[in-house]
């Protein structure tokens, strides 16, 4: 028996059967398998094929179950003409990677799948394969990616906003990993570097951060610049890197940032995309708001009861990055232990990192007003 395995997106190899390795197998010992057809077995069309069951091809079996992957009419067909074996090529797969060679041999060959039974199709392997893009779904259950990404949004929807499992990655119909949020995927990016240096090859960074290479590429000069691994433009709500070596890093970045963009525009002004009779590239900010005494652990607990923090992990990571960066009142006592000596640079460190919090305080406000 013959067997052909070739590398699914995003699963396990996936055995592929090859007709020459095929064995004859007792009608009786085999099941009809999962199937996307809502209407079940068409008895017209094993009607049809029991006229020429002789000419059939083999039927595929997953050999762990005994369950047809491939071939249920001809095994009916067969069943119809009291045949006691059938030519059968195993499928070593799992039950998942079976569902998938089903879908895919249904639209290949055979009697036509329905659009409700494609639809049905693609729901059932957005649910056992969730990393897969829209795309990779598609070409497999021949439907537009388009329609795919309809029914993985209504999904999401049906769970409560919980997110998916994938880690905020894609893999595509090629087999490469890519990132949702381009933002994310710089950052994962960072963190490879910060953890294990900037000697690292790219394409281990591309795939650790499932980026390409180019963009692996732009941020390892970025961090050895010392430069903020998001370029202008990107998503400003990207979440904090993983590792603590790596926010600080980006942290300290984003001070030079802001601190460069004041010397430029002025406190004021921000690049920005012209609108209206605005100044070409600038866009006025908003004075920021005097600040007021808040209790900390209040205004946290009513960040983590919020049902739009409780069911979004970005915003529980949020919340989590809040309360290992903010600093209460007992905790600022500790800087002044400092030797007085080393005062001045600390006293930098306290401006530099004040500076970074006012420029996250200014584009919240400005969040909060569009």
């Amino acid at each position: 028996m013959t067997v052909d395995t070739v590398a699914a997106p995003g699963a396990d190899a996936v055995a592929r059967p090859h007709s020459p390795g095929t064995v004859p197998v007792p009608v009786d010992d085999l099941l009809d398998g999962a199937s996307p057809r809502r209407s079940g077995v068409d008895q017209e069309h094993v009607a049809v094929l029991a006229e020429a069951v002789d000419s059939l091809p083999p039927i595929v079996v997953h050999r762990p179950s005994m369950r047809v992957v491939d071939g249920t009419h001809r095994l009916h067909a067969a069943r119809r003409q009291g045949r006691e074996t059938i030519d059968v090529v195993w499928f070593d797969g799992t039950e998942a990677e079976a569902f998938v060679h089903t879908v895919e041999a249904n639209i290949r060959h055979g009697l036509p799948l329905t659009l409700a039974d494609r639809k049905d199709a693609a729901r059932w392997i957005l649910r056992s394969h969730p990393q897969w893009s829209d795309r990779a779904i598609a070409v497999r259950t021949g439907l537009s990616d388009k329609t795919v990404g309809v029914l993985r949004r209504s999904r999401a929807a049906g769970s409560g906003g919980q997110a998916e499992a994938g880690g905020g990655v894609r893999i595509g119909s090629d087999g490469k990993a890519r990132a949702l949020n381009p933002a994310e995927g710089r950052l994962r990016c960072w963190d490879v570097l910060s953890q294990r240096g900037g000697d690292v090859p790219l394409r281990e960074i591309a795939g650790a951060a499932g980026v390409s290479v180019e963009t692996a590429r732009d941020v390892r000069e970025r961090w050895r610049r010392g430069e903020n691994p998001l370029p202008p433009g990107a998503v400003a709500a990207a979440p904090a890197p993983a590792s603590a070596a790596a926010a600080a890093q980006v942290s300290a970045c984003a001070v030079r940032t802001t601190v460069g963009a004041a010397a430029t525009h002025g406190p004021e002004t921000v690049n920005a995309p012209a609108t209206g009779g605005s100044s070409p590239g600038l866009r006025r900010r908003p004075r920021t708001a005097q600040a007021q005494p808040i209790e900390l652990g209040t205004v946290l607990e009513s960040l983590r009861r919020d049902p739009a923090v409780r069911y979004s992990n970005e915003a529980r990571a949020v919340v989590r990055w809040l309360e290992t960066h903010v600093i209460s009142r007992g905790e600022a006592e500790v800087v002044r232990r400092v030797p007085a000596h080393q005062a001045t640079r600390i006293a930098a460190v306290a401006r530099a990192t004040a500076a970074s919090w006012e420029a996250i305080a200014r584009d919240l406000e400005i969040l909060a007003t569009e």
